[in-house]
């Protein structure tokens, strides 16, 4: 409990939500932004909830003009059966509170436009945010279950190309039923950003995530899964080949036959502290 009840330091209200908020009571839809402000937050404390159960690192909890985020100090080396919880524990969230709204509803504590307009908000925010665009969670959903079998980079890399893709279709769709929906098209506007954003920044992401494999701490729920490898091959390729969820012993070949191993603390080691990515995997066999 005093995990949940210590969220509350987190919260974070974006300066330009006020001037909506302000804008909402001068069009009369006070009303209909605090059911929307109310489900968003809900949703974004089941993620914060489930993340602080785990004693994951929380950045901020932040409601924004267009909707919320939970953002999290992690960088792709939990377990993936904690990543997925904290990823679903948003849209579950949507399950209780429509429940609740019935059961409001059944003795006469709501009327029944207000009944229904709360149902509509929550499935059109679950449905949205199940879309496979990063970041929404079905964007992350879909790179958890690339990670199941594929490196990082390329996981990732993926990701951004379904997420792309799923985006597009949503403009298509937008231009076709809503194209004069200017909400719609200041969230298409964010989700542009934020996937070219993490596009650019996707160097970036990969060597945080390594950075925090040398760095962070070290957990027994690692899955061994070798990566065999030629001598030859360079440092900075093998890291290429780390994924989550796994620990990686390197079996170094020549010929086709084993000629050593090494631990993967070994190639970070040779990575952040000697700074020798462009070394030969074989040269490290000596040196360790």
């Amino acid at each position: 409990m005093n995990k949940i009840t210590g969220l509350i330091k987190y919260i974070h209200i974006h300066p330009l939500l006020w001037a909506i908020i302000g804008l909402s009571v001068a069009t009369a839809h006070f009303m209909e932004l605090c059911m929307l402000l109310l489900i968003i937050f809900v949703h974004e404390m089941g993620h914060a909830a489930a993340a602080s159960l785990y004693s994951w690192r929380i950045k901020k909890i932040a409601l924004l003009p267009f909707g919320g985020v939970a953002e999290m100090d992690e960088h792709g080396n939990r377990p993936l059966k904690e990543e997925i919880v904290v990823i679903i524990a948003g849209p579950l969230q949507h399950i209780w509170m429509m429940g609740a709204a019935l059961l409001f509803y059944e003795f006469s504590f709501v009327s029944a436009d207000i009944f229904h307009l709360f149902i509509q908000f929550n499935l059109m925010i679950l449905i949205f945010n199940l879309l496979p665009v990063w970041p929404l969670d079905g964007g992350k959903l879909v790179f958890l279950w690339l990670s199941l079998n594929k490196a990082f980079p390329e996981a990732h890399r993926k990701t951004l190309f379904i997420s792309a893709a799923g985006l597009f279709s949503f403009i298509i769709l937008t231009l076709l039923t809503s194209p004069v929906n200017l909400n719609i098209w200041v969230v298409l506007a964010f989700l542009v950003f934020s996937l070219y954003h993490e596009w650019k920044q996707s160097r970036f992401i990969f060597i945080r995530f390594l950075l925090e494999r040398y760095y962070g701490k070290h957990s027994d729920f690692r899955t061994l899964k070798p990566i065999v490898v030629r001598e030859e091959e360079l440092v900075i390729d093998v890291l290429e080949r780390f994924q989550r969820g796994c620990k990686h012993p390197i079996i170094v070949e020549k010929d086709g036959k084993e000629k050593g191993a090494l631990d993967e603390n070994e190639l970070l080691h040779a990575c952040f502290a000697e700074k020798v990515l462009t070394a030969k995997i074989g040269d490290l066999l000596y040196v360790y």
